[in-house]
C-alpha cells in the first residue's frame, strides 16, 4: 500500500524547508533593491549590476554544479552547506549596515554568493528528491514544491513590504538569513538514507558534455528543453514591456497590477492541487502537452483586450489565474519527466543543463523584448510573444511526450518481435526446444527489458 506524501515525515521536512527558504528569498527581492535605492542612492547601472549578479551564477556555474552533484554519494550535506553559506551572506547585509560599512559592491557580492549557493543547491536537490520520494509519487511531490513557490510569490512581496516599513530595508534582509538557517535545520532532520551511486568522473569538460548529450540525444528531454527555452524567451520578452503596456496602453491602475500578479500566484496554488490529482488519471505527458497548448491564452487576452475598465480587469483576472495554474502544471511535469527520463547517474547534470539553458535565455528574451517595443510598439510585442510561445507546443506534440505514459505499449511488427523474442528466450542446443524450467520462487533472469517495461506500464494503468 502506497503511503500518502502527507504521511511521509521526510517529504514534509523537505517541503517545509523549501517553503521557508523561498519565502525568505521573495522578501529579499524587495528588500535588497530598496536597500540600494534608499540608503545607498544606487545608480541605474548599479541596480542593473545588482540584478545581474543574482542570475550570473546559473550561467557561470550551472553546468559544473550538475557534474559535481552526480559525483556525490550523498547530496544532503551539500544542500545544508549551501543554505548555511547563503545565510551568512544574507546576514552580512544588516550587520554591515549596523557597523556603517554597507555599500553597493557589498550588496552585489551578497547577491552573487546567494545566487551561487542556490545554483549548487538546485543541482543537488533534484537527485535528492528521488531518494526521499518513490517514483510513483514524484509528480505529486513536484506539485507540492511548486505550491510552496506559489505561496511565496503571493505572500513574499507583501510581507517584504511590511517588514521594510517596520524594520527598514537592511533589517528586512535579516528574514532571508534566518529562513536559510531554518531550512538547513529542517533538512538536517531528514532521515531517509541516501543510496545514490556516484558517476565515475572523466574530467569536468567530459562530465558536462555527458549531461548535454543526455539532454540532446533523448527525444523527450530534447523536446522538453526546447519547449522550456521557447517559453522563457518569449515570456521574458513579454515581461520586459508588460508594465509599460498595462499602464500606458490599457491605463490599468498600478494598484490593480499588483492584484493581477497576486491572482497569478493564487492560480499557481490551484494548479498544484489540480496537477497532483489529474496526474493520477491522465498521466504526466498528457498534462504537459495540453498545458503548452493553452499557454498563449493569457498573452492573447492582454494583447487583444479593450473596452471598459471593469471588463479589462475581469478578463485579465481570469487569465492571470489560468496562467498561474498552467505555469505550475508545466513546471511540475517538466521536473517529473526529467526524473523519469534522465539516467540516475546523470540526473544532476541533466537538471543543471536545463537550468543553464532555461535561465540563461531570460536575459536574451528581456533584451529582445525591450528593443522590439521601441521598434514595433508595445501591443505588437505582446502579440508576437503570444505567437512565439505557441511554438512550444510543436516541441512537445512532435515528440514521444505526445503519447501518455499510461497507454499500453504499441504493438510491434513481426520483423521486430521475432529477433526480440529470440534474444529474450534463446533456444537451448538440446532438449525440447524450450528454456530450462525455473524453480518456484526464483526470478527468471532471462526475462528481457522490453517485457519488464511492458509490465510496469500495465501496472501503472491498473493503479
Amino acid at each position: 500500500m502506497t503511503v500518502p506524501l502527507r504521511r511521509r515525515p521526510d517529504y514534509r521536512l523537505l517541503w517545509a524547508s523549501r517553503t521557508i527558504s523561498v519565502a525568505g528569498t521573495e522578501v529579499s527581492k524587495l528588500a535588497v533593491p530598496l536597500t540600494g535605492i534608499t540608503l545607498l542612492a544606487a545608480s541605474p547601472s548599479q541596480m542593473g549590476l545588482l540584478t545581474a549578479a543574482a542570475f550570473a551564477p546559473a550561467l557561470l556555474f550551472g553546468l559544473q554544479a550538475g557534474a559535481v552533484s552526480d559525483r556525490l554519494r550523498r547530496h544532503r550535506p551539500l544542500m545544508i552547506g549551501c543554505e548555511l553559506v547563503a545565510a551568512v551572506a544574507a546576514l552580512a547585509v544588516p550587520a554591515a549596515w549596523l557597523l556603517g560599512v554597507l555599500s553597493v559592491p557589498l550588496l552585489v557580492a551578497v547577491a552573487f554568493v546567494i545566487g551561487s549557493a542556490g545554483v549548487v543547491f538546485r543541482a543537488a536537490n533534484f537527485p535528492h528528491l528521488a531518494t526521499v520520494v518513490p517514483a510513483g509519487q514524484r509528480t505529486e511531490a513536484m506539485a507540492g514544491l511548486q505550491a510552496s513557490y506559489s505561496v511565496a510569490s503571493v505572500a513574499g512581496p507583501g510581507l517584504g513590504g511590511l517588514l521594510v516599513q517596520v524594520l527598514t530595508a537592511p533589517l528586512a534582509v535579516l528574514v532571508e538569513g534566518v529562513s536559510f538557517l531554518l531550512s538547513a535545520l529542517l533538512m538536517g532532520r531528514i532521515r531517509t538514507p541516501e543510496s545514490h551511486t556516484p558517476a565515475a568522473s572523466r574530467g569536468m569538460l567530459r562530465d558536462v558534455g555527458e549531461g548535454l548529450r543526455a539532454c540532446l540525444s533523448n527525444p523527450s528531454l530534447r523536446a522538453l528543453l526546447g519547449a522550456g527555452v521557447t517559453i522563457n524567451f518569449f515570456a521574458m520578452a513579454y515581461t520586459a514591456v508588460y508594465m509599460l503596456y498595462m499602464i500606458n496602453v490599457l491605463a490599468i491602475p498600478k494598484g490593480l497590477i499588483g492584484v493581477l500578479v497576486a491572482l497569478s500566484g493564487a492560480g499557481g496554488l490551484l494548479g498544484a492541487w489540480l496537477t497532483a490529482r489529474l496526474n493520477r488519471r491522465t498521466g504526466t505527458n498528457r498534462l504537459l502537452k495540453w498545458s503548452v497548448v493553452l499557454f498563449p491564452v493569457d498573452f492573447l487576452t492582454v494583447g487583444l483586450i479593450g473596452g471598459p475598465m471593469w471588463w479589462k480587469v475581469l478578463a485579465m483576472s481570469v487569465s492571470s489565474v489560468a496562467t498561474g495554474m498552467l505555469v505550475v502544471t508545466f513546471a511540475t511535469c517538466m521536473g517529473a519527466v526529467q526524473l523519469r527520463e534522465a539516467p540516475a547517474e546523470l540526473r544532476g547534470r541533466v537538471n543543471a543543463t536545463f537550468t543553464f539553458a532555461v535561465q540563461g535565455v531570460l536575459a536574451v528574451g528581456g533584451l529582445v523584448g525591450g528593443l522590439l517595443g521601441e521598434v514595433v510598439g508595445l501591443r505588437a510585442v505582446i502579440l508576437v510573444c503570444a505567437a512565439g510561445i505557441a511554438l512550444s507546443a510543436i516541441w512537445i506534440w512532435a515528440s514521444p511526450l505526445r503519447r501518455s505514459e499510461l497507454d499500453p505499449t504499441p504493438p510491434r511488427s513481426r520483423e521486430v518481435v521475432e529477433p526480440l523474442r529470440a534474444s529474450m528466450w534463446p533456444r537451448p542446443s538440446s532438449g525440447y526446444g524450450r528454456r530450462d524450467h525455473v524453480p518456484p520462487g526464483r526470478v527468471d533472469q532471462t526475462m528481457g527489458p522490453a517485457i519488464y517495461e511492458l509490465t510496469l506500464v500495465k501496472m501503472r494503468s491498473l493503479m
